[in-house]
């Protein structure tokens, strides 16, 4: 026990020293252009296998990227492309949110939920409110203990449930979106390093989010009911420990005719987007592309689709509930929601130079071409090369809370070295997903972990970091070996990642291939080689 609390010691007080995650991009491009200048000097290059283009390595302080930098930065800005889709989710979302559609929605699942199957009911509800944001957070957790008070069970351990799902299955869900918006959007660029044809959608992990669910649920189930409710030992509520009487109460008329509402609007849209599909010429199927590829319109509208879905059903909730009274809540509701997203807006505007400059660069790719060589020639398995992302993702998450912070910095090296491996951008993307969702309830630098001690403090006052701590160690742990090993059998069995996407990318025939120097050094081009071999030993080529 003294040995763990040394270790966890010493990552919190590493953690506390790292800066902003902001300046900690800052610190980034910093390095960046230091590389840069030496990588120029050196003539560092390799060869795109999969375009044959020559990759040359350029400081960042030449006259044409400073040109970029400078001149180009309201570009850089807005051509960012997860910015675009997670502000219009986000114009949606927050009417659906502040009008209390989110709220009552998660309200009702859980105070209707019958008492054999209340955890499980409190886990899947958990994973489905991160479309909540915040909410997922302030209404699911604390509502989860009262639920669990007036069961007659533990509060705290309908607390530690319903905080391992929001956080800890924070990869899972059931339907993609703002957080598969923003992921997968850093994602496409990174992928256009190597392949400037490559289009991601916000499908792309979509079966593999609802894998996450049917997997983590048994998991928090078991552990909640035979592991953490029996080592907290039996509940006796002392005072305001008890559930008040508007906790426990009912959904209003109001509330439920808000739902239906809701209900039918979601139903509106569905049936919409399916007859816009089914029309001749729809801009939804495009029928000279292939088979495989005939609806990534349709897939690439999903982001548009739940946006104005959060938005009608939101609005609909809110005409039924009285929570909207005009046009004008709705148009406040929206604002709000922007305002809210202010400080993603900060940070992205340095993610977004940074992932830039290493494009203008040329380090990201060379970078990528070499490390993929050498873990060619290592032959390492295509379920080791995901499991050793997972890992990487698990280290980082414990020091930076931000997953678009940490994939802003990672994917530029990582998703193009892997797919010169023969692993998609998307199979990439679900690995760091995993790794950055299950170390999050283990961790007290996370962002949440004061307010859901705060939670627990309303049932026991003496509930302290270190019993919060050891309460959610069970289900990170079994978290992090059934993530593993779910990524591992993603792998092998080749399952698809969502509609139309699959673990293993096939590059185009490749023009040249890049072989290390017998002396080290930079890679240069040789002749071309078959097209299997750019997946190398150990991974399929497909």
């Amino acid at each position: 026990m003294a040995m763990g609390n040394r270790v966890l010691n010493g990552i919190e007080r590493i953690g506390n020293r790292l800066p902003d995650p902001v300046f900690l991009f800052l610190w980034l491009i910093g390095a960046l252009i230091v590389l840069s200048l030496v990588g120029a000097g050196l003539g560092w290059s390799a060869v795109n296998p999969v375009t044959g283009d020559t990759l040359v390595a350029e400081s960042l302080l030449s006259p044409a990227n400073l040109e970029r930098l400078l001149i180009g930065m309201p570009s850089t800005l807005t051509n960012f492309p997860p910015l675009g889709i997670v502000v219009i989710i986000i114009y949606g979302a927050s009417v659906a949110e502040r009008s209390g559609l989110f709220a009552t929605a998660i309200r009702g699942a859980l105070l209707n939920a019958p008492k054999a199957m209340l955890t499980p009911v409190i886990v899947i509800t958990g994973m489905v409110s991160h479309h909540a944001s915040d909410a997922a957070y302030v209404v699911v957790i604390p509502l989860a203990a009262v639920m669990f008070a007036a069961a007659g069970r533990h509060p705290l351990a309908g607390l530690a449930a319903a905080f391992a799902a929001v956080s800890g299955g924070y990869a899972g869900n059931l339907f993609p979106g703002a957080q598969d918006a923003l992921l997968l959007g850093i994602t496409e660029p990174a992928a256009r390093l190597i392949d400037p044809s490559y289009s991601v959608n916000i499908a792309g992990n979509w079966f593999f989010i609802v894998g996450v669910v049917i997997v983590f649920t048994p998991i928090v189930w078991f552990i909640t009911d035979r592991i953490i409710e029996p080592r907290l030992g039996p509940w006796a509520p002392k005072g305001t420990s008890s559930p008040t009487a508007d906790e426990k109460q009912p959904l209003s008329s109001d509330e439920k005719r808000g739902l239906a509402f809701a209900g039918l609007a979601v139903v509106a849209m569905i049936a919409l987007w399916a007859l816009i599909s089914a029309l001749p010429g729809s801009p939804f199927v495009d029928p000279d592309a292939d088979p495989q590829e005939r609806f990534n319109p349709l897939f690439k509208s999903l982001a548009a689709f739940f946006a104005l879905t959060f938005f009608v059903s939101g609005a609909a909730f809110g005409f039924g509930a009285r929570s909207v009274t005009s046009h004008r809540d709705l148009v406040r509701m929206m604002g709000e929601g922007i305002i809210q997203l202010a400080p993603y807006l900060v940070l992205v505007f340095f993610a977004a130079h940074f992932v830039a400059m290493f494009n203008w660069s040329g380090l990201g790719p060379i970078l990528a071409i070499n490390a993929a060589e050498q873990l060619r020639q290592i032959n390492m398995p295509a379920p080791l090369l995901l499991i050793s992302v997972v890992l990487v993702s698990c280290f980082f998450d414990l020091f930076v809370g931000s997953a678009s912070a940490k994939w802003s910095a990672l994917a530029p090296i990582v998703v193009p070295m892997f797919m010169l491996l023969g692993i998609s951008p998307e199979m990439t993307t679900a690995g760091y997903r995993m790794g950055d969702s299950v170390t999050n309830i283990a961790t007290p630098l996370m962002s949440y972990f004061p307010l859901i001690l705060t939670f627990a403090q309303r049932w026991d006052p003496k509930f302290g970091l270190g019993s919060l701590m050891s309460t959610m160690l069970p289900y990170a742990g079994a978290f992090l070996v059934a993530g593993l090993t779910m990524v591992a059998l993603w792998v092998t069995l080749d399952l698809p990642l969502g509609p139309g996407v699959g673990v293993y990318y096939e590059p185009p025939a490749p023009a040249v291939a890049v072989q290390l120097p017998a002396d080290g050094g930079i890679a240069g081009p040789v002749a071309p080689p078959e097209a299997a071999a750019v997946a190398g030993p150990g991974v399929r080529a497909r």
